[in-house]
């Protein structure tokens, strides 16, 4: 599979407002997991994986984020930004970056901490010929209180203490075709869920990716706390070296 066929979106604009206060001063992909920026953990995965057409869609303190990555030679590659004027929601800042012919999108949000593999990702997809690709983790979500199952009459018949349930959540990491583009309309307001929609209701090509390795979004504060707290038993499959960068 040839990379310099894909050009890699992070999503890096957003405001980060469930965590405030610390955004009120940082932008969220550069708040810091143990001693490195979690942008610059996705930015040495991708040089790893082999990706360099590299693109940051900025927007809420975008000047930090251009202070922070220069022009990218420091993780061996050229960095292209693109800026959004208003918020443009998770997914509309990809109508701003140029595309050309037979280049697929790798699209991720810049708060994202995960091991997958993004290159057998992007392999996936291609070989399913889907339109868009959506990585999805099987997330458990426990009740705290005992579950009742009634029957017509209000009977119960199945009481379950503190169940776990497990549901396939997207992770903010995608693979587009350049058609995805007319799905996505300039200049407006739009979030990945409302662009999968429009693909579904075209009956367009949309798989699945399942990762059943590291995954956290860092965007609930206690993930937050969670993902600093691991770091450091995790270090060595999350930071990779890449030229021109040495490890902290």
């Amino acid at each position: 599979m040839h990379v310099n066929r894909v050009r890699t979106v992070i999503m890096a604009g957003g405001k980060g407002t469930r965590l405030r206060p610390f955004t009120t001063v940082f932008p969220k992909p550069l708040m810091p997991i143990g001693d490195v920026p979690i942008l610059d953990l996705v930015l040495r995965q991708l040089r790893h994986f082999g990706f360099s057409k590299i693109t940051i869609a900025t927007g809420y303190l975008a000047e930090l984020i251009l202070t922070y990555l220069g022009d990218g030679s420091q993780y061996g590659t050229k960095l292209e930004f693109v800026r959004e004027r208003e918020p443009l929601g998770t997914i509309g800042p990809l109508a701003l970056v140029p595309c050309e012919e037979g280049e697929s999108f790798l699209v991720l949000n810049g708060d994202v901490l995960t091991t997958i593999d993004y290159m057998d990702l992007v392999r996936h997809h291609r070989e399913t010929n889907a339109l868009a690709t959506v990585a999805a983790y099987r997330r458990p979500t426990t009740i705290d209180k005992g579950v009742l199952t009634v029957d017509d009459k209000g009977c119960i018949v199945k009481y379950v203490e503190k169940p776990t349930y497990y549901n396939l959540v997207a992770m903010g990491i995608y693979v587009f075709e350049p058609a995805v583009l007319k799905y996505i309309p300039s200049g407006i307001h739009t979030d990945a869920p409302e662009v999968i929609q429009r693909l579904l209701a075209d009956r367009a090509r949309v798989e699945s990716y399942l990762f059943d390795g590291y995954w956290m979004d860092i965007g609930q504060p206690g993930d937050y706390e969670k993902a600093i707290e691991e770091f450091d038993a995790r270090r060595s499959s999350l930071l990779y070296d890449t030229p021109g960068v040495s490890e902290a």
